[in-house]
């Protein structure tokens, strides 16, 4: 598998598949520091990011945020004094795509760059 940070997102729509439980197994360990969570029975991709304060827990968010848009893949974003919650999954499917992965290690990637 490719490095999935440098891999583009596909136009999803409702009949897109949600990732298997073989496929979820095998991109978990690409990102091993996001946990899986369902709420409301959606499986979703989730972090929490630390950092020194408001200010650069903001900036981090924004940073996030422009990727989002670029990709026309948006998450919930959650900033707080010293941290920011991430959380991604596929609207339009009610669960994850390999599109979610894909900007998870983005994440992962922007918050290395910091």
């Amino acid at each position: 598998m490719s490095d999935l940070k440098e891999q583009k997102c596909e136009a999803c729509n409702a009949e897109a598949p949600k990732v298997t439980d073989e496929e979820l197994a095998e991109l978990m360990r690409e990102i091993p520091e996001w946990t899986p969570v369902t709420r409301d029975g959606v499986m979703q991709l989730e972090r929490e990011f630390k950092f020194k304060n408001f200010k650069q827990a903001l900036a981090f968010t924004v940073k996030i945020g422009a990727i989002a848009e670029d990709e026309a893949h948006h998450p919930t974003l959650v900033t707080e004094w010293g941290k920011v919650t991430v959380t991604w999954w596929t609207h339009s499917i009610n669960g994850l795509h390999k599109n979610d992965f894909i900007m998870a290690a983005r994440t992962d990637e922007a918050r290395n760059e910091d």
